[in-house]
């Protein structure tokens, strides 16, 4: 058993964060096998942090100073994924104009993490398979056999018994690379380790943005905990990050929270910021929000308009002595009753009617979103008019307005 003092050191070293059960014995079996070269498979879900494990592997063996090279499976086109990991002769294929080596010759002596293995093509994988057996493998073009000392460290988030039965990777190849496995818990099983790792993302926001750490009220805390996290730390990652740069208070509470949160109905992609989640609706992208945002606050600003025509109305009838005001494009005077402790002196209000700022264009993206509402809606407008929030009358108008029949 590794103690407690050097598996916090090795947390440190490789910024770890959590205390759950299940990732310290992940931990402790890594340094275990770091000086045997047994082939270790590591799995778990899509962001729980699995390329952390092979470079604790590497950096605790006896080849920690030799090459460490990552190789992505499912990034390399399958037409060139046997040459970037075994090399090629000149003039094997088009384009090979040179001799090249591949990373099994380049990481001799050294560890090669090959990060989303289950993509790998069959006739790829029968060459892993040589290589984990005796160590020999043949560049594309060639016939020579080339010898390799390279401990190979393999992660997937695959189900690989699965795709065994479906033909899609090697049962032979999968035993060879699961000699140790490793799995990572996903985020949702480590309830304990979710607020600090929230914490730390967002104090590394802060200090590199230069503004004040956010901090969670115990609501909060406790609603961040109860998310499914379906992209496990990279989703808690980007929440944390969103929320440090839109939010300006530095104690969020749970209410707040809950506007960046991802649905709990185990969605696969986080939703993004929803500014109406009370009305049930969601958006598409963050140019939508901006276009929704601005078109609520010209709403706001036109209901404003209505209220104060109203006011002046009113006090147009019930005083005699005011003059009657126009509410126009200017700014406009509306004389207030001088018994409001008024002496020689008559005050008035100054009314700023609103305008458009044409450097924000207002109007094109208020336009652009109906008009994105309308064709999404193929047209039906009562429906558009719901989606927007705006009564059917209005919708009419503005379409009038801005040319959209």
């Amino acid at each position: 058993m590794i103690a407690s003092n050097e598996l916090q050191n090795i947390k440190n070293k490789f910024g770890i964060i959590g205390n759950t059960p299940e990732l310290l014995h992940a931990m402790q079996i890594a340094v275990q096998v770091a000086n045997t070269d047994l082939s270790v498979l590591v799995t778990g879900e899509s962001g729980v942090g699995k390329e952390n494990f092979p470079k604790i592997i590497h950096q605790y063996s006896a080849r920690k100073h030799n090459k460490y090279m990552v190789v992505n499976c499912g990034a390399i086109p399958e037409g060139t994924i046997d040459s970037e990991l075994f090399g090629h002769e000149k003039g094997s294929f088009t384009g090979a104009l040179t001799d090249r080596k591949g990373y099994f010759e380049v990481a001799d002596g050294g560890t090669i993490f090959l990060d989303e293995v289950g993509e790998l093509p069959l006739s790829t994988q029968a060459r892993l398979l040589r290589v984990l057996e005796v160590g020999e493998f043949i560049k594309v073009g060639s016939s020579q056999v080339l010898k390799t000392n390279v401990r190979v460290i393999a992660a997937t988030n695959r189900n690989l018994p699965q795709a065994i039965k479906e033909g899609k990777f090697r049962e032979d190849l999968y035993y060879r690379l699961n000699t140790i496995h490793i799995q990572i818990p996903p985020l949702r099983q480590r309830k304990e380790d979710i607020v600090p790792l929230f914490t730390k993302f967002t104090s590394e926001y802060a200090e590199k943005n230069r503004r004040p750490a956010i901090t969670l009220t115990p609501e909060a805390q406790q609603l961040l905990k109860e998310c499914y996290w379906r992209g496990n730390i990279r989703e808690l990652k980007n929440v944390a990050e969103r929320l440090s740069a839109i939010e300006t208070d530095s104690l969020i509470d749970a209410p707040v929270l809950q506007l960046y949160l991802p649905d709990k109905a185990e969605t696969n992609l986080p939703q993004l910021v929803n500014t109406r989640q009370d009305e049930g609706t969601s958006f598409s992208s963050e140019r939508e929000i901006l276009y929704r945002v601005l078109f609520d606050m010209k709403k706001d600003m036109d209901e404003l308009k209505q209220t104060v025509k109203t006011l002046m109305q009113q006090q147009k009838e019930s005083t005699s002595s005011v003059q009657p005001a126009v509410l126009t494009n200017e700014t406009s005077l509306i004389p207030v009753n001088q018994s409001h402790n008024m002496e020689s002196t008559e005050e008035f209000i100054e009314v700023q009617e609103y305008q458009e700022d044409p450097g924000l264009s207002v109007e094109e993206m208020e336009k652009k979103l109906i008009k994105e509402t309308l064709e999404k809606h193929h047209g039906k407008r009562n429906i558009a008019a719901k989606d927007l929030r705006i009564s059917e009358r209005t919708l009419y108008r503005k379409i009038k307005a801005y040319g959209l029949e």
